[in-house]
């Protein structure tokens, strides 16, 4: 890859960590985007906590470790290209997993903090039937008052938004219309905004998580 191509699509080539099942053998997967200034590694390590008989893992890498450079509430074009490149990311994932042979509709979408504002606004640009939606700490991405008028439908996919009402990222505010949002694109929404907890994922959050890929494990 050329410099110029690597300035226009910096996460592209980078390392993609796999664990759980082997690809050929699990039944379902899990897409998992870390935060701002975390890694593989960091997002992976949820996995000792909602870890299932069944699952892959696949947690992407964010070029030096950010997937785009500024707040989600800042207008969408300040993040380019890094928040294109970062979409394309999950684009080509569930495309390598759909030709391993699990589904979108078998693959969860699970992001924390700049990882979950990620995970949310390509459910929402690309809507259809997921395995599922967790967005820890994020809401959708841009500025208020945008255009959110996404077209298709999520068919019922299970969209969980979990986050503190008081975090110092993410206003309670873009959690809420996240979920208004979710809910006319057809999604089952479940949104839990938890008093005084910090910039964190809790045990409640993980249980839910752990509920919704049970689900894709029921024959």
């Amino acid at each position: 890859m050329d410099d110029m191509t690597q300035q226009n699509r910096p996460h592209q080539g980078q390392p993609v960590l796999i664990a759980g099942e082997p690809i050929e053998q699990a039944k379902a997967a899990m897409i998992m985007l870390h935060g701002r200034g975390a890694s593989p590694e960091d997002i992976l390590g949820l996995t000792t906590e909602i870890h299932q008989p069944g699952f892959v893992y696949l947690a992407p890498q964010a070029a030096d470790y950010t997937w785009y450079p500024y707040s989600f509430l800042s207008p969408i074009e300040k993040n380019e290209p890094g928040l294109s490149s970062a979409l394309t990311v999950i684009t080509d994932l569930l495309a390598h997993l759909d030709a391993s042979g699990i589904s979108a509709e078998r693959t969860i979408l699970l992001g924390f903090s700049q990882g979950a504002c990620l995970s949310l606004e390509f459910a929402a640009r690309n809507a259809r039937r997921y395995g599922g939606v967790a967005g820890l700490s994020g809401g959708l991405i841009g500025p208020d008052g945008i255009d959110r008028n996404y077209a298709g439908s999520l068919a019922n996919t299970p969209v969980f938004l979990g986050c503190s009402d008081r975090d110092q990222h993410i206003p309670k505010e873009r959690v809420d219309l996240s979920a208004q949002v979710f809910e006319k694109l057809g999604a089952a929404v479940t949104e839990r905004i938890y008093p005084r907890m910090g910039h964190t994922i809790n045990e409640d959050e993980i249980t839910f998580v752990i509920e919704m890929m049970k689900g894709l494990l029921v024959v």
